[in-house]
């Protein structure tokens, strides 16, 4: 795979065959690291910063066969190229910038990925389809004891990994999970989750992470700080509440259904009709569309079309996505218009 190709595929963490891949959306752990005796990235000259990222990049191009193909430096792509990268979850928005010495690296499902140099010299991430924590920590475990063989990380006996920010300073293990949560924001309970997750100091927080909002009334749930708590627990956590919040969505669907019938399906169906005849789609409005969609499909109201599907047109009508597609720079009015050709055209294939 290349970055060609990223118009027309999505990620193996977008396929919807993980467990609970109905609500969980994706399961994704991320570790921050920083190279012993080297300042970190606020503080480094550039020429400091480009000598790790070549060294890295010469390790995971040559040493491990997962990232030999898709490696790019920031730098050589264009603005789009680099959004596409954003709109996959392969970096973050601070990342995209194209300072010449960040760089990202990805296996070809994507389910691995690793910034160099964006906040912290390596951030490391597995993403999984649907619920699989666990699944996802040993794959960024043997990720993090292979890179350790041969790089040495800034490492104090008493605080643990050393970061820049310092709420990632200890195991430096951000766990989060990917939910869709459509029922609990119909029946406002939403505000509910966010207020129980505060007390145990998990984070509830949009499509993109911190400071976005939940589009699509998609919402991820991450453990805010690594300090002196072991791997163990802090995928206990996430563990053992995602479930309830999953059994708390799927009673909010059964109410819904129960109570207001019709004027749910009414709202299901309205919502793939405008997406099957709509001419013009902002992004904003496509996800709130598809969220009902996905609902209706989900509940067994609307026809079967494949989860798949349903991600696909997601990430592939993001904006940087659909110039990618289309093969030009478009103006916002321009986007609108293809989006929604794009997803009648889709669409077509399944209702």
């Amino acid at each position: 795979m290349e970055l060609s190709d990223f118009g027309t595929t999505v990620g193996e963490w977008l396929t919807g065959d993980g467990p609970e891949s109905d609500i969980v959306v994706s399961s994704r752990i991320r570790l921050a690291r920083n190279l012993a005796d080297r300042l970190f990235v606020s503080r480094a000259a550039p020429d400091q910063l480009a000598d790790i990222e070549s060294q890295v990049g010469t390790f995971l191009r040559q040493s491990d066969g997962r990232f030999g193909k898709l490696y790019f430096r920031l730098a050589d792509l264009g603005e789009v190229d680099r959004y596409v990268l954003v709109e996959r979850h392969l970096i973050s928005r601070e990342h995209a910038s194209p300072e010449p010495y960040r760089a990202v690296a990805a296996s070809d499902d994507e389910r691995l990925s690793i910034m160099i140099n964006e906040e912290d010299h390596l951030r490391m991430q597995v993403l999984r389809s649907g619920m699989r924590l666990e699944e996802a920590w040993k794959e960024i475990d043997d990720l993090d004891t292979k890179i350790s063989g041969l790089f040495k990380f800034a490492f104090h006996p008493k605080w643990g990994y050393l970061t820049a920010c310092p709420t990632n300073v200890g195991t430096a293990m951000r766990v989060s999970v990917m939910l869709h949560l459509p029922a609990l924001v119909l029946t406002r309970e939403i505000e509910k989750v966010f207020r129980a997750m505060g007390k145990i100091n998990l984070a509830v927080r949009g499509l993109y992470g911190e400071g976005t909002q939940a589009y699509g009334d998609l919402y991820q749930i991450s453990n805010q700080t690594s300090l002196g708590k072991p791997e163990e627990k802090i995928l206990g956590n996430i563990d053992s509440v995602v479930p309830g919040v999953i059994a708390y969505e799927r009673k909010a669907r059964q109410h819904i259904l129960s109570a207001t019938r019709v004027e749910t399906e009414d709202r299901l169906y309205r919502a793939l009709g405008m997406l099957k005849q709509a001419r013009l789609l902002t992004s904003e409005e496509t996800m709130h569309l598809l969220s009902a969609v996905r609902l209706g499909v989900a509940v067994g109201t609307l026809p079967k079309i494949p989860p798949q599907a349903i991600n696909e047109i997601f990430l592939l009508t993001q904006p940087a996505h659909l110039q990618k597609l289309v093969g030009r720079t478009l103006s916002a009015q321009e986007r609108d218009v293809e989006r929604a050709s794009f997803i009648r055209n889709r669409l077509a294939a399944y209702v």
